[in-house]
């Protein structure tokens, strides 16, 4: 099994614990398949991540591969504009949150070099983690909670008054921890280990990887 479909099994069971949390609240969660309300803007990615998202773009036709290319060169020349220091490969450490922040916000509006014309996500079987933790509150253990950060939540009153839905997060994050270090490796050779911490996000890897 590849780097990419070991990761995609660790993800199933994010995608588990969402799909039950679903039916406990029947018609409650408007998050599926389709819906790309959270899909704009930049967000962090790992190098698990990247491994995925690597495979997916090289199974997309050419031509949706030239327009997921063509999004993500608009996205970063205003990145460019916002950070014009900032260079490959785009280490979000490199700038610190708060600056990274700042080109959240600015770019709150663009959408996901992976998103086609009508909004749908052209690898939704690979799509990052942070795009599966969207969309519920979570208890993860130790009295650490995560806020249901739905863009659209306000729209769905019931849906937005869910408490937090249990998950053994901290396990979770060792096993993707240990999967980022691997892909780590797989994606930048034998001294990729160093980047195993590296973070970045989706136009900048498109585009630094050189996937064209």
């Amino acid at each position: 099994m590849s780097i990419a479909g070991r990761y995609r099994e660790l993800l199933d069971r994010l995608d588990g614990w969402f799909a039950e949390a679903s039916k406990r609240h029947p018609g409650v969660v408007p998050c599926k398949r389709g819906c790309s309300a959270c899909c704009l803007g930049p967000f962090d990615i790992s190098a698990a991540d990247m491994a995925l998202l690597e495979e997916a773009f090289h199974a997309l036709p050419k031509k949706a591969r030239e327009e997921v290319l063509a999004r993500a060169r608009e996205q970063m020349r205003e990145v460019g504009r916002l950070e014009p220091g900032w260079e490959a490969p785009h280490d979000i450490g490199s700038i610190g949150e708060r600056r990274f922040d700042a080109i959240c916000s600015a770019l709150a509006e663009s959408p996901c070099p992976f998103l086609d014309a009508k909004g749908a996500c052209r690898t939704y079987q690979n799509r990052p983690l942070a795009c599966r933790m969207m969309g519920l509150p979570m208890r993860a253990g130790r009295g650490r909670v995560i806020k249901n950060a739905c863009p659209i939540r306000r729209q769905f009153p019931t849906y937005a008054a869910l408490p937090p839905q249990p998950f053994p997060l901290a396990a979770f994050e060792r096993e993707e921890e240990a999967c980022a270090a691997e892909a780590a490796i797989h994606l930048f050779g034998p001294g990729g280990q160093a980047r195993a911490h590296l973070r970045t996000f989706i136009a900048a890897w498109v585009l630094d990887r050189s996937l064209a």
